[in-house]
């Protein structure tokens, strides 16, 4: 793709003065992207060829950045030591959006030697290797919605996100006059993406006012959270470029939510279709099991999609968010959503919202497809109708409950190591406890007077 570069061809770049500053990133615990900018010359003298370092603490704050006690890879008792960013030069690419700059995406190491296996990105790294075991590769691609405002991102912190101008000013899905007047942000964030090296597939309107949401082509499922992070922080930074601010928390307000439907097939390493078959609903063995393991996993996982307090607001009947355990073919109620035939048979999970990390909630889709393929666990008979209103198990309601489920979850300590499940129900627990202890509006609005 235009845009993708090759550590040759940024070195061409740098020695013509092309470009003068490399960000060496990596995705955070939270799923956001964070790293160093080095300046060109010491990108080809230095960090090409043995990194760049930075604290350990960064997988082990919270939203705010303030330290957070706890966490077994670092802490004061640990001196909060140095992780080494080591280049993956397959994700060399230029940022358009800012001026002379180059970004590539970087794996965790210690200095002493061996990976930081609590880092999103070697997480996905180690489920697609359980794939890799069994000659597949996984591939995916993600919707993520975000709203717009009028407003600067400095100009809705100085308003604590209090009364701030949407975009448009009615639902605008699929509207194409509305959301014309966004066409200039809009258009900025397509070219500058297909010049980062991502395929933009198109943009459309959403529900909610000022909502929208810009898909990328699929790709192998690491590139495709590479894309993601990348595209999330490069949307915010074109944005404030505008004088607008934007959104993908999973729920802004009381009306639709920003989900975050993450499409995924499997095939084979010599890329064979394995998913389409002779049984019903066009399914192979594989599929079956591969939905049925997703299924069976999609409450103690769900920590891992769901990761915030405020995802789980997203959860509400008739709003086109999932709250039932069920699949269905081409079913918008149901959490998981069969949809594309043949080569294109896919499994839609429409259970994560915009403040999802795609490395953990792509990692959990594989391991649940794992778990059914390697206990070849039966599929259930698809849900027809509405599932808001059927019978099935529901999906966890709180953070909390979502914890305790991971926490007690076997599949997920065999998928992922006690160490992974310890570091992110910490991260859970942790936020918790400072929602628990947090005064909110709605509690002044309630009480301050009336009570």
């Amino acid at each position: 793709m235009p845009g993708n570069l090759t550590a040759t061809q940024l070195e061409a770049a740098i020695a013509a003065d092309e470009i003068d500053t490399v960000i060496v990133a990596f995705p955070d615990a939270q799923g956001r992207l964070v790293g160093k900018r080095v300046a060109g010359r010491f990108w080809v003298d230095e960090v090409a060829g043995h990194g760049a370092e930075v604290c350990d603490y960064l997988l082990s704050v919270d939203v705010d950045l303030n330290t957070v006690d706890g966490y077994a890879m670092s802490g004061w008792d640990k001196g909060y030591g140095d992780m080494v960013l080591r280049p993956d030069m397959d994700t060399l690419r230029r940022i358009p959006w800012q001026p002379a700059t180059a970004l590539v995406m970087a794996e965790l190491e210690y200095v002493g030697g061996g990976s930081v296996v609590q880092s999103p990105r070697g997480i996905l790294g180690a489920q697609r290797q359980r794939l890799a075991e069994k000659g597949l590769v996984a591939y995916s691609g993600t919707e993520l919605e975000f709203i717009v405002f009028d407003d600067s991102f400095r100009d809705a912190w100085a308003k604590r996100y209090v009364g701030l101008q949407a975009s448009t000013d009615y639902n605008v899905d699929y509207n194409l006059l509305a959301t014309t007047r966004l066409e200039p942000l809009l258009r900025d964030i397509r070219r500058g993406m297909e010049g980062a090296g991502l395929y933009c597939e198109g943009v459309k309107g959403e529900c909610h006012d000022g909502q929208q949401e810009i898909a990328f082509r699929f790709a192998e499922v690491l590139e495709t959270a590479d894309q993601h992070t990348i595209y999330k922080n490069g949307a915010k930074e074109i944005a404030d470029a505008h004088g607008k601010s934007l959104t993908f928390m999973a729920k802004f307000d009381q009306r639709e939510g920003n989900s975050c439907h993450i499409h995924l097939s499997v095939r084979s390493d010599d890329g064979d279709t394995v998913m389409a078959g002779d049984g019903e609903y066009g399914f192979s063995p594989l599929m079956q099991h591969w939905i049925a393991g997703i299924l069976a996993t999609l409450r103690e996982f769900t920590l891992l999609y769901a990761p915030t307090i405020n995802s789980y607001k997203r959860f509400a009947k008739g709003s086109f968010a999932p709250t039932g355990i069920a699949w269905g073919v081409d079913n918008r109620t149901c959490a998981l959503r069969v949809v594309g035939h043949g080569s294109s048979l896919r499994v839609e999970n429409r259970v994560p919202g915009g403040d999802v990390n795609p490395y953990l909630a792509i990692s959990a889709i594989i391991a649940g497809g794992l778990h059914g393929i390697e206990n070849e666990l039966e599929l259930p008979a698809p849900l027809t109708g509405n599932a808001y209103d059927s019978d099935v198990a529901h999906l966890p309601t709180t953070l909390r409950e979502a914890a305790d489920l991971f926490a007690q979850s076997e599949v997920a300590r065999a998928a992922f190591g006690d160490d992974v499940v310890a570091h992110y129900l910490h991260q859970a627990r942790i936020e918790v406890e400072a929602f628990d202890a947090a005064v909110t509006d709605w509690e002044r609005i309630r009480g301050f007077e009336r009570l």
